[in-house]
């Protein structure tokens, strides 16, 4: 089919610069998965623009159940690719819950979650967390403000719940990020354990990302860590308060990746790309004009194919605010980010981030080298093939030079823009464990249900 489009677009003097420059994809049938979240959009949008059929892409988005549905798609090839979350490829790269070589060419998004509370639980924090002149709490609000609530349901002999919608999701390394930097240990993995509440000071579980609301509202789970549009409905619905989001807990942190197999790019390296420039053009409207998009993007996302959510709820943290409880809307231009701040380009640094996230709490059981943690980030992440895709599309007219990476040697500068001000450099993983108060670090390992080491 698309051998057909190029013949017919080079008989008819079409000068489409997308057409004129179609790559000779290997496959132009694809079928992609994805979760009913905000940060699908760059899916949503290459296909409703019709970015994808720019490149001769013929694509069929599909709506999957729960991420282990999704990943498992992707590897048994049922799905080409999907929207994914950064620590599924990663996790999968080293045998950790699922073996298999996946791959990313195009990180998808920057920060997008938040965490949400219950009103009881909120109600409880209140007296810890610092007020303004203008009567509103201060934010980024600290996890010690939760310290006293855990002292009371250990008074009352209640468990604290929190739910998060996969082990090796973003959404768990920020939970856990957020309660280990106000001094709260949200529990370790071992390979005999994999629950994550081995020595924990709350019990954190699994709730896939559409039920949460519902879930908090029948009180089996006292707060979550989830992307959006599930933490707004939580307002809208009047049953809990978002208490941070995920950009106070490390700013413009990545989130979602577009992952594949390594055999499907292996086999498929044409249509690799083609996905990967129709990707950055998405991505590309999304942000431009200062989010100018964002209120068309709300509608599409809205309809059912997609997140089929109330469209209000989507546009609070889409079109530049967030809503923490009724009435408290404040300004959030960067809550979702797309493109600006070389948003897609897959750095290897994050992946080494989630590498250290996973060693920090013993889903990495033994202790690793720097240079293991820099291998594995590069088997996964492949920013050659994004510059590729971005230097057509430059080539092509449809992206200015300006707005990608090209010197990167796939590490981003250090950075202390979290929380707890703790600096992240990449090329020293382990000695960024070791400076994190909570967590496993040197040789550390958990057994028995206890740190050793």
């Amino acid at each position: 089919m698309h051998r057909l489009m190029t013949l017919l677009a080079a008989t008819t003097m079409l000068t489409s610069p997308a057409l004129a420059e179609m790559l000779d994809v290997e496959k132009d049938e694809l079928t992609l998965g994805f979760i009913k979240l905000t940060d699908m959009a760059p899916l949503a949008i290459a296909k409703e623009k019709g970015f994808f059929e720019d490149e001769g892409l013929y694509v069929t988005l599909e709506p999957q159940a729960n991420w282990k549905v999704l990943l498992d798609g992707v590897i048994s090839g049922q799905l080409d690719g999907a929207h994914m979350l950064a620590g599924q490829p990663i996790a999968a790269s080293i045998g950790y819950g699922t073996s298999a070589k996946l791959v990313t060419p195009f990180s998808m998004d920057l920060n997008g979650n938040a965490i949400t509370v219950s009103n009881a639980v909120w109600e409880l924090m209140k007296p810890a967390v610092p007020m303004g002149a203008d009567g509103k709490p201060q934010h980024p609000i600290s996890a010690a403000a939760l310290k006293p609530v855990l002292e009371s349901y250990a008074a009352d002999g209640k468990p604290f719940n929190l739910g998060m919608v996969f082990p090796v999701s973003t959404h768990n390394y920020e939970l856990r990020y957020w309660l280990a930097a106000g001094g709260i240990n949200p529990g370790y993995y071992s390979p005999d354990d994999v629950s994550g509440q081995i020595a924990g000071d709350v019990l954190i579980s699994v709730t896939p990302p559409p039920q949460m609301p519902a879930t908090l509202e029948a009180g089996t789970i006292d707060g979550y860590s989830v992307g959006e549009p599930w933490n707004q409905a939580a307002v809208q619905k009047g049953i809990g308060v978002p208490v941070i989001t995920d950009a106070d807990i490390w700013k413009n942190n990545p989130e979602k990746v577009f992952g594949l197999t390594a055999a499907f790019v292996q086999e498929n390296p044409q249509t690799t790309l083609a996905l990967t420039k129709a990707l950055i053009r998405a991505a590309m409207w999304l942000d431009e004009g200062d989010n100018a998009n964002r209120a068309e993007a709300v509608e599409i996302l809205s309809r059912p194919e997609y997140v089929g959510a109330d469209a209000a709820v989507i546009a609070n943290s889409m079109t530049g605010t967030f809503e923490f409880e009724k009435g408290d809307t404040r300004p959030a231009p960067d809550f979702n980010v797309f493109f600006r701040y070389n948003a897609t380009y897959p750095f290897q640094s994050d992946a080494v981030w989630y590498l250290t996230q996973m060693r920090r709490w013993g889903q990495i059981a033994e202790p690793q080298t720097d240079a293991w943690f820099a291998e594995r980030a590069a088997e996964v992440y492949m920013p050659a093939v994004y510059l590729k895709a971005a230097r057509l599309l430059v080539d092509e007219g449809l992206a200015n030079e300006a707005d990608f990476p090209w010197d990167s040697d796939g590490y981003r500068a250090p950075t202390a823009e979290f929380i707890d001000g703790v600096t992240y450099d990449g090329r020293a993983p382990n000695a960024y464990l070791e400076s994190l108060p909570i967590g496993l670090k040197g040789a550390q390992t958990v057994v028995g249900g206890e740190v050793q080491g």
